[in-house]
Protein backbone atom coordinates (compact mmCIF):
# COMPACT_ATOMS: atom_id res chain seq x y z
CA UNK A 1 0.00 0.00 0.00
CA UNK A 2 2.63 2.52 0.85
CA UNK A 3 4.75 1.51 -2.37
CA UNK A 4 0.78 2.19 -4.20
CA UNK A 5 0.40 5.71 -2.37
CA UNK A 6 3.57 7.15 -3.77
CA UNK A 7 2.77 6.34 -7.40
CA UNK A 8 1.38 9.29 -9.46
CA UNK A 9 -3.00 9.30 -8.62
CA UNK A 10 -4.42 9.56 -11.91
CA UNK A 11 -8.14 9.98 -12.25
CA UNK A 12 -10.91 9.80 -14.99
CA UNK A 13 -14.00 9.26 -16.42
CA UNK A 14 -16.67 8.78 -19.21
CA UNK A 15 -20.34 9.65 -19.08
CA UNK A 16 -22.53 6.68 -19.66
CA UNK A 17 -24.74 7.78 -22.35
CA UNK A 18 -25.47 5.23 -24.88
CA UNK A 19 -22.74 2.84 -25.74
CA UNK A 20 -18.73 3.31 -25.84
CA UNK A 21 -17.71 3.76 -29.56
CA UNK A 22 -14.01 3.51 -31.22
CA UNK A 23 -13.43 7.17 -30.36
CA UNK A 24 -13.48 6.81 -26.31
CA UNK A 25 -11.56 3.29 -26.96
CA UNK A 26 -8.60 4.56 -29.10
CA UNK A 27 -9.11 8.06 -27.61
CA UNK A 28 -9.47 7.22 -23.80
CA UNK A 29 -9.80 3.59 -22.91
CA UNK A 30 -6.73 1.78 -24.44
CA UNK A 31 -4.32 4.64 -22.88
CA UNK A 32 -5.83 4.07 -19.85
CA UNK A 33 -5.71 0.19 -19.60
CA UNK A 34 -1.77 0.45 -20.87
CA UNK A 35 -0.80 3.31 -17.70
CA UNK A 36 -2.44 0.93 -14.64
CA UNK A 37 0.91 -0.87 -13.73
CA UNK A 38 2.90 2.47 -13.71
CA UNK A 39 0.29 4.85 -11.63
CA UNK A 40 -2.77 4.58 -8.79
CA UNK A 41 -5.37 4.93 -11.19
CA UNK A 42 -9.18 5.56 -10.19
CA UNK A 43 -11.58 5.25 -13.58
CA UNK A 44 -15.39 6.65 -12.36
CA UNK A 45 -18.50 6.74 -14.69
CA UNK A 46 -19.33 10.30 -14.43
CA UNK A 47 -23.19 10.28 -13.91
CA UNK A 48 -23.73 13.25 -12.34
CA UNK A 49 -22.52 14.94 -15.63
CA UNK A 50 -24.94 12.64 -17.78
CA UNK A 51 -27.56 15.02 -16.40
CA UNK A 52 -27.05 18.19 -17.48
CA UNK A 53 -29.39 16.84 -20.37
CA UNK A 54 -32.16 15.19 -19.91
CA UNK A 55 -31.83 11.08 -19.32
CA UNK A 56 -34.47 8.75 -18.93
CA UNK A 57 -34.10 7.03 -15.34
CA UNK A 58 -34.18 3.58 -16.24
CA UNK A 59 -31.95 4.52 -19.18
CA UNK A 60 -29.83 5.34 -17.40
CA UNK A 61 -29.28 3.54 -14.57
CA UNK A 62 -28.39 0.79 -17.40
CA UNK A 63 -26.24 2.67 -19.41
CA UNK A 64 -23.81 3.01 -16.06
CA UNK A 65 -23.42 -0.76 -15.55
CA UNK A 66 -22.83 -1.17 -19.47
CA UNK A 67 -20.00 1.74 -18.81
CA UNK A 68 -18.48 -0.55 -15.73
CA UNK A 69 -18.46 -3.52 -18.63
CA UNK A 70 -17.44 -1.51 -21.40
CA UNK A 71 -14.17 -0.98 -18.80
CA UNK A 72 -13.34 -4.02 -18.34
CA UNK A 73 -14.07 -5.25 -21.58
CA UNK A 74 -11.09 -2.16 -22.71
CA UNK A 75 -8.81 -3.84 -20.58
CA UNK A 76 -9.67 -1.96 -17.32
CA UNK A 77 -8.24 -4.32 -14.62
CA UNK A 78 -10.30 -4.08 -10.94
CA UNK A 79 -7.03 -5.76 -9.44
CA UNK A 80 -4.84 -3.10 -10.29
CA UNK A 81 -7.36 -0.16 -10.02
CA UNK A 82 -10.79 1.36 -8.94
CA UNK A 83 -13.70 1.65 -10.80
CA UNK A 84 -16.97 3.23 -8.88
CA UNK A 85 -19.95 5.64 -9.96
CA UNK A 86 -19.33 9.40 -8.91
CA UNK A 87 -22.84 9.65 -7.98
CA UNK A 88 -22.18 7.18 -5.32
CA UNK A 89 -19.15 8.63 -3.50
CA UNK A 90 -20.07 11.91 -1.12
CA UNK A 91 -17.66 14.81 -1.70
CA UNK A 92 -17.92 15.17 -5.45
CA UNK A 93 -20.75 17.56 -5.11
CA UNK A 94 -19.71 19.31 -1.46
CA UNK A 95 -16.47 20.11 -3.27
CA UNK A 96 -17.97 21.69 -6.54
CA UNK A 97 -20.43 23.86 -4.28
CA UNK A 98 -17.33 25.38 -2.50
CA UNK A 99 -15.16 25.89 -6.02
CA UNK A 100 -17.96 27.33 -7.15
CA UNK A 101 -17.78 29.81 -4.46
CA UNK A 102 -14.01 30.82 -5.79
CA UNK A 103 -14.66 30.44 -9.39
CA UNK A 104 -14.66 33.76 -11.05
CA UNK A 105 -18.31 33.58 -12.73
CA UNK A 106 -16.84 35.62 -16.21
CA UNK A 107 -14.19 32.36 -16.48
CA UNK A 108 -16.96 29.82 -16.72
CA UNK A 109 -19.22 31.82 -18.97
CA UNK A 110 -15.86 31.94 -21.60
CA UNK A 111 -15.25 28.17 -21.49
CA UNK A 112 -15.60 26.83 -25.20
CA UNK A 113 -17.43 24.01 -24.61
CA UNK A 114 -20.19 26.40 -22.65
CA UNK A 115 -20.42 28.74 -25.57
CA UNK A 116 -20.03 25.81 -28.14
CA UNK A 117 -22.99 23.56 -26.58
CA UNK A 118 -25.33 27.04 -25.66
CA UNK A 119 -25.12 28.27 -29.20
CA UNK A 120 -27.00 25.21 -30.19
CA UNK A 121 -29.52 24.97 -28.14
CA UNK A 122 -30.20 28.62 -28.38
CA UNK A 123 -34.20 29.52 -28.07
CA UNK A 124 -33.91 26.20 -25.71
CA UNK A 125 -33.42 25.65 -21.79
CA UNK A 126 -29.98 26.11 -20.71
CA UNK A 127 -29.88 24.40 -17.22
CA UNK A 128 -26.95 25.82 -14.42
CA UNK A 129 -25.58 22.75 -14.99
CA UNK A 130 -23.82 23.16 -18.17
CA UNK A 131 -22.07 26.69 -16.86
CA UNK A 132 -20.86 24.71 -13.61
CA UNK A 133 -19.79 21.58 -15.44
CA UNK A 134 -15.78 22.55 -15.51
CA UNK A 135 -16.58 22.96 -11.17
CA UNK A 136 -17.59 19.71 -11.01
CA UNK A 137 -14.60 18.33 -12.89
CA UNK A 138 -12.52 20.19 -10.94
CA UNK A 139 -14.06 18.76 -7.92
CA UNK A 140 -13.60 15.42 -8.97
CA UNK A 141 -10.11 15.83 -9.79
CA UNK A 142 -8.95 17.58 -6.76
CA UNK A 143 -11.21 15.29 -3.67
CA UNK A 144 -8.75 12.61 -4.52
CA UNK A 145 -5.57 14.56 -4.65
CA UNK A 146 -5.05 13.79 -8.38
CA UNK A 147 -1.39 14.11 -9.71
CA UNK A 148 -1.92 13.13 -13.47
CA UNK A 149 -5.58 13.57 -15.23
CA UNK A 150 -5.73 11.82 -18.82
CA UNK A 151 -7.29 14.78 -21.27
CA UNK A 152 -7.72 15.19 -25.04
CA UNK A 153 -8.06 18.91 -26.71
CA UNK A 154 -11.40 19.43 -25.76
CA UNK A 155 -10.66 18.76 -21.77
CA UNK A 156 -7.72 21.13 -21.53
CA UNK A 157 -9.70 24.43 -21.05
CA UNK A 158 -11.32 22.62 -18.06
CA UNK A 159 -8.53 21.20 -16.21
CA UNK A 160 -6.34 24.86 -16.64
CA UNK A 161 -9.54 25.89 -14.34
CA UNK A 162 -9.14 23.22 -11.98
CA UNK A 163 -5.84 23.94 -11.72
CA UNK A 164 -6.45 27.87 -11.10
CA UNK A 165 -9.34 26.64 -8.80
CA UNK A 166 -6.52 24.46 -6.66
CA UNK A 167 -4.02 27.55 -6.79
CA UNK A 168 -6.55 29.80 -5.61
CA UNK A 169 -8.01 27.86 -2.98
CA UNK A 170 -4.63 27.26 -1.22
CA UNK A 171 -4.01 30.53 -1.42
CA UNK A 172 -6.55 31.48 0.55
CA UNK A 173 -6.94 28.70 2.89
CA UNK A 174 -3.37 27.14 2.84
CA UNK A 175 -2.04 24.26 0.89
CA UNK A 176 -4.16 21.23 0.42
CA UNK A 177 -4.27 20.16 -3.42
CA UNK A 178 -1.64 18.65 -5.59
CA UNK A 179 -2.08 21.05 -9.03
CA UNK A 180 -2.80 18.23 -11.66
CA UNK A 181 -0.94 18.26 -14.92
CA UNK A 182 -2.44 16.42 -17.86
CA UNK A 183 -1.79 13.32 -19.16
CA UNK A 184 -0.82 13.03 -22.56
CA UNK A 185 -2.07 10.42 -24.32
CA UNK A 186 -0.91 8.38 -27.35
CA UNK A 187 -1.05 9.88 -30.76
CA UNK A 188 -4.69 8.96 -31.73
CA UNK A 189 -6.53 11.03 -29.04
CA UNK A 190 -9.37 12.53 -31.11
CA UNK A 191 -11.05 10.23 -33.67
CA UNK A 192 -13.19 12.12 -36.09
CA UNK A 193 -16.84 11.05 -37.44
CA UNK A 194 -16.63 8.92 -40.44
CA UNK A 195 -19.58 11.06 -41.97
CA UNK A 196 -18.14 14.40 -41.11
CA UNK A 197 -14.14 14.33 -40.63
CA UNK A 198 -13.99 17.81 -39.37
CA UNK A 199 -16.42 17.05 -35.79
CA UNK A 200 -15.12 14.24 -33.33
CA UNK A 201 -16.68 10.71 -33.67
CA UNK A 202 -19.78 11.29 -30.86
CA UNK A 203 -22.39 8.63 -29.65
CA UNK A 204 -25.29 11.50 -30.22
CA UNK A 205 -24.18 12.04 -34.20
CA UNK A 206 -27.87 11.58 -35.79
CA UNK A 207 -25.88 9.72 -39.00
CA UNK A 208 -26.32 6.11 -38.11
CA UNK A 209 -23.47 5.69 -40.25
CA UNK A 210 -21.22 8.01 -38.73
CA UNK A 211 -19.73 6.43 -35.58
CA UNK A 212 -18.21 2.97 -34.72
CA UNK A 213 -19.68 1.64 -31.61
CA UNK A 214 -17.67 -1.45 -29.56
CA UNK A 215 -20.99 -3.28 -29.78
CA UNK A 216 -21.20 -3.10 -33.59
CA UNK A 217 -20.66 -6.45 -35.36
CA UNK A 218 -18.25 -7.21 -38.44
CA UNK A 219 -20.61 -5.94 -41.29
CA UNK A 220 -21.52 -3.22 -39.34
CA UNK A 221 -18.18 -1.84 -38.94
CA UNK A 222 -16.96 -2.98 -43.09
CA UNK A 223 -20.73 -1.05 -43.88
CA UNK A 224 -19.60 2.25 -42.21
CA UNK A 225 -16.09 2.41 -43.38
CA UNK A 226 -16.69 1.74 -46.83
CA UNK A 227 -19.74 4.44 -46.97
CA UNK A 228 -16.48 6.99 -45.21
CA UNK A 229 -16.20 10.35 -46.30
CA UNK A 230 -12.69 10.96 -47.79
CA UNK A 231 -11.88 13.51 -50.51
CA UNK A 232 -11.90 14.58 -54.62
CA UNK A 233 -8.25 13.24 -54.71
CA UNK A 234 -6.39 10.41 -54.76
CA UNK A 235 -3.00 10.45 -52.37
CA UNK A 236 -3.43 8.72 -48.84
CA UNK A 237 -1.54 11.19 -46.93
CA UNK A 238 -2.11 13.23 -43.84
CA UNK A 239 -3.07 16.33 -43.71
CA UNK A 240 -5.38 19.25 -42.39
CA UNK A 241 -6.79 19.90 -46.15
CA UNK A 242 -7.50 16.12 -46.13
CA UNK A 243 -9.58 15.65 -42.88
CA UNK A 244 -11.07 12.05 -44.18
CA UNK A 245 -8.13 10.48 -45.46
CA UNK A 246 -6.58 11.77 -42.08
CA UNK A 247 -9.22 10.52 -39.78
CA UNK A 248 -8.64 7.12 -41.42
CA UNK A 249 -4.80 6.98 -41.00
CA UNK A 250 -5.37 8.25 -37.48
CA UNK A 251 -7.92 5.56 -36.62
CA UNK A 252 -5.38 2.67 -38.71
CA UNK A 253 -2.42 4.25 -36.71
CA UNK A 254 -4.30 3.60 -33.52
CA UNK A 255 -5.71 -0.25 -34.06
CA UNK A 256 -2.10 -0.95 -35.47
CA UNK A 257 0.32 0.22 -33.50
CA UNK A 258 1.99 1.86 -37.11
CA UNK A 259 2.99 5.33 -36.68
CA UNK A 260 1.29 7.64 -39.65
CA UNK A 261 4.11 7.99 -41.57
CA UNK A 262 4.83 4.44 -41.77
CA UNK A 263 1.18 3.53 -43.08
CA UNK A 264 1.63 6.53 -45.91
CA UNK A 265 4.87 4.88 -47.52
CA UNK A 266 2.70 1.33 -47.38
CA UNK A 267 -0.35 2.15 -48.50
CA UNK A 268 0.64 5.19 -51.24
CA UNK A 269 -0.57 4.81 -54.49
CA UNK A 270 -4.00 3.29 -53.17
CA UNK A 271 -7.53 3.55 -53.81
CA UNK A 272 -9.39 5.18 -51.19
CA UNK A 273 -11.81 2.13 -51.56
CA UNK A 274 -9.47 -0.49 -51.04
CA UNK A 275 -7.68 1.62 -48.11
CA UNK A 276 -11.16 1.59 -46.22
CA UNK A 277 -11.49 -1.63 -46.55
CA UNK A 278 -7.72 -2.05 -44.93
CA UNK A 279 -9.03 0.39 -42.61
CA UNK A 280 -12.53 -1.82 -41.77
CA UNK A 281 -10.42 -4.59 -41.65
CA UNK A 282 -8.10 -3.89 -38.81
CA UNK A 283 -10.79 -2.45 -36.36
CA UNK A 284 -12.72 -5.36 -36.95
CA UNK A 285 -9.88 -7.35 -35.95
CA UNK A 286 -9.39 -4.98 -32.92
CA UNK A 287 -13.11 -4.32 -32.13
CA UNK A 288 -14.08 -7.76 -32.02
CA UNK A 289 -12.81 -9.44 -28.73
CA UNK A 290 -13.52 -6.34 -26.86
CA UNK A 291 -17.09 -7.12 -28.51
CA UNK A 292 -17.00 -10.38 -27.17
CA UNK A 293 -15.88 -9.78 -23.71
CA UNK A 294 -18.32 -6.85 -23.41
CA UNK A 295 -21.39 -9.43 -24.09
CA UNK A 296 -20.21 -11.63 -22.12
CA UNK A 297 -19.81 -9.35 -18.98
CA UNK A 298 -23.32 -7.94 -19.38
CA UNK A 299 -24.50 -11.09 -18.74
CA UNK A 300 -23.27 -11.01 -15.45
CA UNK A 301 -24.73 -8.24 -13.82
CA UNK A 302 -23.61 -9.21 -10.03
CA UNK A 303 -20.40 -9.02 -10.61
CA UNK A 304 -20.12 -5.78 -12.34
CA UNK A 305 -22.09 -4.33 -9.17
CA UNK A 306 -19.31 -6.05 -6.81
CA UNK A 307 -16.78 -3.82 -8.83
CA UNK A 308 -18.70 -1.17 -8.13
CA UNK A 309 -18.94 -1.58 -4.64
CA UNK A 310 -15.41 -2.83 -3.85
CA UNK A 311 -14.73 0.62 -6.04
CA UNK A 312 -16.74 3.06 -4.02
CA UNK A 313 -15.35 1.97 -0.45
CA UNK A 314 -11.96 2.74 -1.88
CA UNK A 315 -13.23 5.91 -3.75
CA UNK A 316 -14.73 6.82 -0.39
CA UNK A 317 -12.30 6.43 2.04
CA UNK A 318 -10.08 9.07 -0.22
CA UNK A 319 -12.77 11.44 -0.60
CA UNK A 320 -13.67 11.61 3.19
CA UNK A 321 -10.21 12.43 3.84
CA UNK A 322 -9.74 15.08 1.68
CA UNK A 323 -13.07 16.64 2.53
CA UNK A 324 -12.37 16.65 6.11
CA UNK A 325 -9.63 18.70 5.41
CA UNK A 326 -11.37 21.18 3.34
CA UNK A 327 -14.05 21.61 6.11
CA UNK A 328 -11.49 22.09 8.73
CA UNK A 329 -9.93 24.77 6.56
CA UNK A 330 -12.71 26.49 5.21
CA UNK A 331 -14.10 26.46 8.94
CA UNK A 332 -17.08 24.02 7.83
CA UNK A 333 -18.47 21.80 10.59
CA UNK A 334 -16.89 18.27 9.95
CA UNK A 335 -19.84 15.56 8.91
CA UNK A 336 -19.96 12.58 10.57
CA UNK A 337 -18.14 9.71 8.72
CA UNK A 338 -19.62 7.86 5.97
Amino acid sequence: MDMQKRRPIVLTGLQPTSGIHLGNYLGALQSWANIQDETDCLFFIADMHAITIPQDPGELRKNIIDCVAAYLACGLDSKKSHIFVQSQIAGHAELAWILSCIAPLGQLERMTQFKDKSSRQAGEFIGAGLLYYPVLMAADILLYNTHLVPVGEDQRQHLELTRDLAEKFNGIHGPLFNIPEPLIQGNCTRVMSLQNPTSKMSKSDHNSLATIFLSDDDDQIMKKFRSAVTDSGTEIRASDEKPGVQNLLNILSGVSGMSISELEVNHAGMGYGKFKTIVAEAVIECVRPIRERLETLKKDSQYLHSIVETGRAEAQARANATFASVCDLVGLARRPSI
